[in-house]
């Protein structure tokens, strides 16, 4: 299927989507088992529960429209990636009601962990529920990688009082108590491993929650190993890292990897840019997105169609009650480029 074609039978969904659920076509393929496929993307619905069977509807809503407007494309994707932080501060409870409102799916589900999933309890409960924390599989010629990118120092972790303290700092935007994420040693000598079977040529898709990437470290758009990371990918001709975490709009190239984050179902995270209380390195690339209007709950939320062709990433934000953007590959600069504002590098909308 030509991507117009994909596009015009897509249209109507896109034209009235305001949830933040990614399709992504792969068109690159290698090897006998090559040929083109869907899979969508939906992450950070945060899910919290208030008491009892009462859960912030808001959220809720979220994550129930995400999980419908996946079930209505055609063609149906292959499988449907969680991004992580399905719960706000962990619990079971919130975990297993994320879980039923994804269950609507009709579409093959695997699960990212996210910070949110995990410093309660340790990711106890998500291993019960989900198992690997990370993992990795084959798809019709592509290698995708799951990392669990929200690991920290041991110490810092085994120091407080309660997983229940421990969920409530790292939880926090700005908690100068929090501690930078990390893939971890044992994890890079796995990912080194589990690599070093797949040919060079073949094409690598990364999902990772946190940025592998050094953003903003106050705000923990951060991973500290993430030049670690970026070596062991190196050598791999087509890598594409597509992350959650950060709620809103980023892209970036560094090297052979192209770099391209997701929207949030629950709210919009503002920019590094706009706190200036320390040094951020939010991609130089990056052409701002609109800010929320806080008299729209949707605004600054989005629903991205993602279409990685020859190896490379496409994407395009429907943002409601805002101008749409697209984030395309540019093959002369070779590096991902906004299709309309990326030359003139002026804020694409009126902020609030």
């Amino acid at each position: 299927m030509q991507r117009r074609d994909f596009l015009k039978t897509t249209g109507t969904l896109a034209a009235g989507a305001m949830i933040p659920m990614s399709l992504v076509e792969i068109a690159f393929g290698k090897g006998n088992e090559a040929q083109n496929f869907t899979f969508a993307f939906i992450s950070d619905s945060h899910i919290q529960q208030i008491k009892g069977a009462k859960f912030v509807r808001n959220w809720d809503k979220g994550l129930e429209r995400a999980v419908a407007e996946c079930n209505l494309l055609n063609p149906r994707p292959d499988f449907v990636m969680y991004g992580g932080d399905i719960a706000q501060l962990g619990k079971a409870s919130e975990i297993d009601h994320g879980l039923e409102l994804l269950s609507a799916s009709k579409n093959e589900l695997k699960y990212m962990l996210g910070e949110h999933d995990y410093y309660l309890d340790l990711g106890e409960h998500w291993s019960k529920r989900l198992g690997e924390h990370y993992y990795s599989f084959d798809h019709k010629g592509v290698h995708f990688v799951v990392l669990n990118s929200i690991l920290t120092d041991e110490k810092w972790v085994n120091k407080w009082s309660s997983g229940e303290e421990r969920m409530g700092v790292m939880a926090g935007l700005d908690n100068p108590q929090g501690s930078p994420f990390m893939v971890g040693y044992k994890q890079r000598q796995w990912l080194a491993k589990d690599l070093g079977k797949v040919d060079h040529d073949t094409p690598v898709v990364v999902f990772s929650h946190s940025p592998l990437q050094k953003i903003y470290k106050g705000w923990n758009f951060w991973t500290d190993d993430a030049e670690l990371i970026q070596a062991i990918l190196k050598p791999f001709k087509k890598v594409n890292v597509i992350y959650g975490h950060v709620h809103q709009i980023q892209y970036n190239q560094i090297g052979n990897i192209t770099f391209h984050s997701v929207m949030a179902t629950a709210w919009p995270w503002p920019y590094p840019s706009t706190y200036a209380k320390a040094k951020q390195y939010l991609p130089k690339l990056t052409v701002e997105m609109n800010r929320a209007d806080p008299f729209f709950e949707r605004d600054a939320t989005g629903w991205q169609f993602i279409d990685v062709h020859s190896g490379n990433i496409d994407l395009s934000y429907v943002l409601p009650n805002n101008e749409n953007r697209v984030v395309g590959f540019n093959t002369k600069t070779r590096r991902p480029e906004d299709r309309k504002y990326q030359d003139v590098q002026k804020p694409p909308q009126k902020h609030y």
